[in-house]
C-alpha cells in the first residue's frame, strides 16, 4: 500500500504562483507513476499533470506552459509548481499514485485563485 500527503494549498492572487507537494509513503518502489488531478464541486475530476518513474511528464492543455511537475525520488516527493495562476484554477488538488498493484489518492488540497 502506499500513502499520499498534499500540502501547499491555499489562496492566491490571479497571477501568481503556488507549488503543491505530495509525500508518498508506504511501498515506494512500487510506483510507477504520479499525477495530479482537481476537482470542481458539480465537475468531473480533471487530470492535470502525470510524471512516471522515468521522469516522461504529460500535461492538460490548460496547465501547459503555466505548470510544471518534478519529483524528488530520494524524498519520495512530487512537486506540481503552478505560475500565472488564475481564477479557473481553483479547485481542490488531488495526488494519485500508481503502483504495480493499483492507484492510490491523496486526501487533496484547496487551492483559491482570487480575481
Amino acid at each position: 500500500q502506499v500513502q499520499l500527503v498534499e500540502s501547499g494549498g491555499g489562496l492566491v492572487q490571479h497571477g501568481g504562483s503556488l507549488r503543491l507537494s505530495c509525500a508518498a509513503s508506504g511501498s515506494t518502489s512500487t510506483i510507477r507513476a504520479m499525477g495530479w488531478a482537481r476537482h470542481v464541486p458539480g465537475n468531473q475530476r480533471e487530470a492535470v499533470a502525470t510524471i512516471t518513474d522515468t521522469d516522461y511528464t504529460h500535461y492538460a492543455d490548460s496547465v501547459k506552459g503555466r505548470f510544471t511537475v518534478v519529483r524528488d525520488a530520494t524524498k519520495n516527493t512530487m512537486y506540481l509548481q503552478m505560475n500565472n495562476l488564475i481564477p479557473d484554477d481553483t479547485a481542490v488538488y488531488y495526488c494519485s499514485a500508481i503502483t504495480t498493484t493499483g492507484g492510490y489518492w491523496g486526501q487533496g488540497t484547496q487551492v483559491t485563485v482570487s480575481s
